[in-house]
């Protein structure tokens, strides 16, 4: 018998999906009805699938119902909204005149692209959608109720002389046509458009194909855009435009209301039909299901109450009550399998009952007036439910044998709803629309701004409350040191910010460990420049020595001066040199001592972290009553409701910006006619009321729970001796203040060092070119008096004396190779060519007491040279190096030391005591004057 009856469903299966392959039309009714319909009817191709996890229960041998369609996936005829109608209006005039009059004929002809635009818009509206596809319909919809805004805001529009009131609007009612309603306000206007905009989503959403998921994602997003347009309407235009001396129905509070849950029915129904095809579990089917339903009859309480009652076609509330009826029983079937599995017989055979009752009052209550596809579904539905039935009762009374509950006894299905309506209010906000933005009246700006005033006042007096609290906060527990003594317990203890950052400074620049790389510098760089000093020294004395021994050879003939005449300075400054080098010795040699003899007050600078070097919070040793955790758990609850309390008066702090920032009233004082303006910003200005109280409770239970802070504390501070603890800690803190104070006062004295031989260096190598520079022209000057010397004696030229002396002359020094050609180039023979160097003339003096040069040297003058160092008073051990040295040119001298590498500071140079020492060279130069020729005159 069961099998047979599974065959029969299984043809009425094949019968209601050849009834899907024939849509209803919108309009007409399918049980012989000749009344219009204002909806839309459609169905759905969907074919129902099994879950992919469906297994039959071992005991039910007979469970082939279980394949069958239960069948709401074959039901899906909905409902679509039909727009309402208008009469056509001529906005462009009324508002032009309007501005003409009340502000210039300048305002009227700048603002001309607006009211075209407007009037564009409206003249779309009253077009109709049948031109547009939905979406472009939509758009229209949305920028015209921005643009009602706009002129909401800026032209009163009311039979009011001094207002916009030659404007009327009449629209009819989306479901009696003969009905209508005409307002001399835009409150109508507003909510005939978001009806529409409303309808246009349902429509949308009934055009999509439902055979695919993605299809049936789109009609669940559509029907919950419509839910949203008609929850804006309901919340913001249905009220005022229910106000006026002539109002429909269809924009009523009411009809709206049960317009949105229908749509949300529509949209949870779409939800379903995609959980059905996934294969979801029969629990998760059985409470989407039942949220549909739950929808369904929301909306069809409302149809069942007056006037919608008398307003709406029999066929709507028969549709919305077979609907509610099905998924409710559907639900039933679902929750029934669940039961099964579940092996819960009894629970299972009164669900069935409950559905089954469901379906057949709602077929005796219900006209003939459904669809077929519906009535279909309806009767496949009620064969599972009693296939099923039959089966559990024969199942219970051979096998389990359970007492079946009274159905009115059953807890009620569980639901899930996964839907809700679309925030409208974003996609309508009209604050950023530029529509008219330049008109404003007077009497409104000074409202507005004395309004304004008020808010302020009130935003000024409660943030400074917050801010007095949130100070009072931290002033107290900074009194008592929290929640530093707590963190300290847990072993968290850190420095104060400005000792730690010095701290950081000194660990980035290597700590007390680097001393001894920069210690070592020191001494290469001392190195270095004594090196320099012995070589320069004996660039001299060799000088010095050859022109001792021509003076021997060639007696007073040899009438040059004496070398040590000449290089008195250059020997004094080197003399410098050398005992700076000596007095910078003993500096490095007392910082050396002042490294070790500071070590150990350093050596906590090189902890990582520091804080690790400090004393930590410790636990009492015998503990009297145990109590210990108790009051460190009671204090850190506290403090945690104190830093709650903290973080309200923030977030009411934000709270009353945004509310500000949201607080336009420019729109309700620009259409506002019996109520004065004081009522308006009473009642405007009291939406700040709870924010304020809210605000008086924050502060008093934070004063409260601080007294109760203190008290823990004391309690704190005496169990823990948090006394020594700050005793201690702040013994450690002095500690770590001076061996910084030792490190920059060692680090500023290495610095010094350094920056003292890196400078010292460069001078030397100064003095040492100049040096270089006399010993090579002494040398040219030596080879050409000992030529002349010999001419004289011998008469013989200058090249017999040459290769027939049989004197041994010391060699010449030799320009550095880098020279340019302006220097002098020895030839080959050690000799200088006339292509290279010009002859200098030697001009014998009559009177022998007169010195043979009277020319400057070219390597000084005494307005160019000063000394390198001067004595000084600073603190500085080192002696203050040369501030201002002469261009120094490498290719002459030894450069910088390439090992040093440290940095150091540069200070400014020290006063100077004491004249200045003379040039190295004072007396006459023996060279002529750079403009003579290269030619040689003999005597």
């Amino acid at each position: 018998m069961l099998t047979d009856t599974c065959r029969s469903l299984d043809h009425s299966r094949v019968k209601s999906h050849a009834c899907q392959q024939q849509p209803l039309r919108s309009g007409r009714a399918t049980a012989g009805s000749t009344k219009r319909w204002r909806f839309t009817l459609a169905p759905s191709t969907a074919e129902f699938r099994p879950p992919a996890d469906f297994r039959p229960a071992a005991t039910a041998p007979i469970h082939r119902c279980h394949h069958m369609t239960s069948s709401a996936t074959t039901s899906n005829v909905m409902l679509a909204i039909v727009e309402k109608k208008t009469n056509s209006i001529d906005f462009y005039w009324p508002l032009r005149n309007f501005i003409v009059m009340n502000y210039s004929e300048r305002e009227a002809h700048n603002l001309e692209d607006d009211l075209q635009t407007l009037k564009q818009l409206r003249s779309d509206v009253e077009r109709g959608g049948s031109y547009d596809s939905p979406s472009a319909r939509r758009d229209v919809l949305r920028n015209y109720y921005k643009a009602l805004c706009a002129v909401e805001s800026r032209f009163p529009i009311s039979p009011d002389k001094d207002h916009v009131n030659t404007v009327s609007f009449t629209w009819f009612d989306a479901f009696k046509s003969k009905q209508k309603a005409t307002q001399q306000n835009i409150h109508l206007e507003k909510a005939a458009v978001l009806f529409n905009l409303g309808a246009v989503h349902s429509q949308f959403g009934l055009s999509c194909d439902r055979s695919s998921v993605e299809g049936r994602r789109q009609a669940s997003h559509s029907f919950i855009a419509a839910a949203g347009a008609f929850a804006f309407l309901r919340d913001n235009a249905s009220m005022k435009a229910s106000m006026g001396s002539s109002t429909t129905l269809d924009v009523s509070v009411a009809c709206v209301g049960m317009l949105e849950r229908l749509m949300l029915a529509q949209a949870q129904e779409c939800v379903y039909e995609n959980t059905i095809a996934k294969g979801n579990s029969h629990g998760v089917c059985a409470k989407i299901s039942r949220q549909v339903g739950l929808f369904y009859e929301e909306a069809l309480a409302a149809l069942n109450v007056s006037p919608l009652n008398q307003h709406f076609d029999k066929v709507w509330i028969t549709h919305v009550q077979l609907k509610a009826a099905l998924f409710y029983a559907e639900a039933c079937y679902r929750y029934s399998l669940e039961l099964h599995e579940k092996e819960q017989i009894a629970e299972e055979i009164a669900r069935l009952k409950s559905g089954v009752t469901a379906l057949s009052e709602a077929k005796k209550s219900s006209p003939k007036l459904a669809a077929q596809q519906l009535s279909d579904a309806i009767n496949k539905l009620e064969t599972s439910l009693n296939c099923n039935l039959e089966r559990a009762v024969k199942e219970n009374e051979r096998v389990y044998l359970m007492r079946v509950p009274p159905v009115n006894t059953l807890s009620p299905l569980p639901s899930f709803s996964m839907v809700k309506p679309l925030p409208m209010a974003e996609v309508l906000d009209a604050s950023r629309e530029r529509m008219f933005s330049s008109l404003v009246p007077d009497s409104s700006a000074k409202a507005l701004s004395r309004y304004t005033e008020m808010v302020d006042d009130i935003i000024r007096t409660q943030a400074e409350k917050l801010q007095q609290g949130s100070e009072l906060a931290r002033v107290r527990l900074k009194e008592m040191e929290l929640p530093d003594s707590v963190i300290a317990l847990e072993g968290n203890v850190s420095l104060p910010t400005a000792l730690k950052e010095d701290v950081e400074a000194v660990q980035i620049c290597g700590g007390p460990a680097g001393f001894e790389g920069e210690l070592q510098q020191l001494k290469d760089l001392r190195r270095v420049n004594q090196e320099l000093l012995v070589q320069t020294e004996e660039q001299l004395q060799k000088e010095a020595i050859e022109d001792a021994q021509f003076r021997n050879q060639f007696g007073t003939r040899w009438t040059r001066p004496q070398s040590s005449t000449l290089t008195k300075n250059l020997q004094d400054r080197l003399n410098m040199f050398a005992s700076n080098l000596k007095q910078a010795a003993e500096s490095d040699a007392r910082i050396e001592r002042s490294v070790r003899e500071h070590s150990e007050l350093m050596s906590v600078l090189d902890y990582h972290p520091i804080e690790s070097a400090l004393p930590s919070l410790a636990r009492p040793i015998v503990s009297l009553d145990a109590s210990e955790d108790a009051v460190v758990g009671g204090l850190k609850q506290s403090l945690r409701q104190l830093e709650t309390l903290g973080a309200q008066r923030a977030g009411l702090e934000d709270m009353l910006k945004e509310m500000k920032r949201k607080d336009d009233i420019l729109p309700k004082l620009m259409a506002s006619t019996g109520l004065s303006q004081e009522d308006l910003f009473r009642k405007e200005i009291s939406k700040y009321d709870r924010i304020c109280e809210d605000i008086a409770e924050n502060l008093k239970a934070q004063e409260q729970l601080l007294m109760h802070i203190q008290g823990q504390n004391d309690k704190f501070t005496a169990i823990f001796n948090v006394e020594d603890y700050k005793a201690s800690r702040e013994k450690s803190y002095k500690q770590i203040e001076a061996a910084i104070a030792k490190f920059q006062e060692i680090k500023e004295n290495i610095n010094e060092g350094l920056k003292f031989y890196v400078l010292l260096q460069d001078a030397i190598t100064n003095v040492k070119q100049q040096c270089s520079d006399f010993v090579m022209t002494r040398n040219i000057q030596c080879r050409e008096m000992i030529d002349d010397v010999q001419r004289k004696i011998s008469g013989l030229s200058f090249q017999d004396d040459k290769n027939t002396s049989g004197h041994s002359y010391p060699s010449l020094g030799h320009p550095h190779p880098h020279r340019t050609n302006s220097q002098l180039q020895p030839d080959s023979a050690g000799l200088p060519t006339s292509s290279h160097l010009q002859n200098p003339t030697y001009q014998l003096s009559q009177h022998p007491s007169m010195p043979a040069y009277s020319q400057t040297p070219p390597y000084g003058t005494p307005q160019q040279q000063h000394p390198a160092y001067h004595a000084t008073a600073s603190s500085s051990p080192y002696p203050p190096p040369r501030h201002e040295q002469p261009s120094v040119s490498h290719d002459y001298g030894q450069p910088a030391y390439h090992g040093w590498q440290g940095p150091y500071y540069n200070p400014a140079p020290p006063p100077q005591i004491g004249s200045m020492p003379n040039p190295p060279y004072t007396i006459p130069s023996p060279y002529p004057p750079s403009h003579y020729s290269g030619s040689y005159h003999g005597q």
